[in-house]
């Protein structure tokens, strides 16, 4: 019985919009949902927090540093304003602040006073802050970290059948090199249980999805992974998993000494053969296609870029995108969910329409 439910959705029509099946034959919502949530393809949006840096502090920025300038000259509405759009992977990244007030003051801000308003009020909170680069990119859409959960939580809540959502973040930890920029706090293994705390305050056990879920009574994550362990799409409708995209280094000292991910919150970044294995970040579907679609045809849940620092909307190049929807990576992120009309009509939409559709690699026979 249930191989037949899987054959029935692997043979969906490829224009089956899988958070909202049509009825019609080959796009029913029993098809649908026999679907393991590594078979899906969606988009999603790539430093989803990140505001436009104010007009005088890019002015600031471009005349010392014009390629930094152009690679961060770009932004994103509210997080619920793109929910709404259909983003299904989103990036909130943070810097780690326990005592609060640590990030109160952005350089940027001194050097450059700017008038456009910006309320940095929350800042003086303990708790992970958001932030893309500290002292220069600091102005977010939603602020702190729990803040930013909350209000995804809300849209979730208002639109429960909406295919699981993947959210990724890095740990914003490297010292940037300016005199008087604020000294970052390490990820300690008390910072990383800090960042379960601080998910698991905002979401209750049934609304995630996690390593242990996914483990099941396998040994390993990645040997429940590759036996085909995700959940179905009608388990997992209207809930989350989230993902560490960081180092081999960083990721160690999440993981810590567990076999793979026991007790964890999220899936973590990392290589094929790792026992923790269930999850990875391959950003250049161009140069990686061969080793994202091995992947995505072993079980792997992977996320790729269709763009990247503004390059390939100011040149209106397609190819990355339409590389990275052919990869079968499950998540697609771009910084042009809409086009951006200073620069061309690039945008990254999913082929076809609709929010999520059957994975073009493991769609194929």
């Amino acid at each position: 019985m249930i191989a037949a439910v899987f054959a029935a959705a692997l043979a969906l029509s490829p224009a089956c919009d899988l958070e909202h099946p049509s009825g019609k034959a080959g796009c029913t919502r029993a098809a649908v949902d026999g679907l393991k949530i590594n078979q899906i393809q969606t988009v999603g949006s790539h430093n989803s927090y990140k505001a436009a840096i104010a007009p005088m502090e890019m002015a600031m920025l471009r005349a010392r540093n014009p390629k930094a300038a152009d690679t961060l000259d770009y932004s994103h509405p509210a997080l619920t304003e793109q929910l709404n759009d259909g983003a299904r992977q989103l990036e909130i990244d943070f810097v780690y602040d326990p005592d609060g007030g640590r990030y109160a003051t952005p350089l940027a801000r001194k050097l450059a006073p700017d008038t456009t308003p910006y309320d940095l009020s929350t800042m003086a909170k303990p708790g992970m802050k958001v932030i893309h680069v500290p002292d220069i990119d600091y102005r977010v859409v939603c602020q702190p970290f729990t803040a930013c959960l909350k209000e995804i939580r809300t849209w979730s809540n208002a639109h429960r059948d909406h295919v699981p959502i993947l959210i990724i973040f890095n740990l914003k930890q490297d010292q940037l090199k300016v005199p008087g920029a604020v000294k970052l706090l390490a990820f300690d293994a008390a910072a990383m249980d800090a960042i379960d705390v601080e998910i698991r305050s905002v979401f209750k056990p049934g609304e995630l999805i996690t390593p242990d879920q996914v483990q099941g009574r396998r040994r390993t994550l990645r040997e429940a992974v590759l036996a085909g362990g995700w959940p179905t799409l009608k388990a997992a409708r209207g809930k989350f998993l989230f993902a560490m995209d960081e180092s081999p280094e960083v990721v160690a000292v999440y993981r810590g000494a567990r076999r793979s991910l026991e007790g964890r919150v999220t899936f973590i970044n990392t290589d094929e053969a790792s026992p923790a294995a269930a999850y990875i970040t391959l950003n250049e579907p161009i140069d990686l296609q061969s080793r994202i679609r091995a992947a995505v045809k072993a079980g792997f849940i992977v996320r790729t870029r269709a763009d990247a620092d503004t390059w390939e909307a100011r040149r209106n190049d397609t190819g990355p995108r339409e590389a990275a929807f052919a990869s079968g990576a499950q998540y697609v992120s771009t910084d042009y969910m809409r086009a951006d009309p200073r620069f061309s009509a690039y945008q990254a939409r999913l082929p076809g329409g609709g929010i999520a559709r059957l994975d073009p690699v493991l769609a194929k026979p």
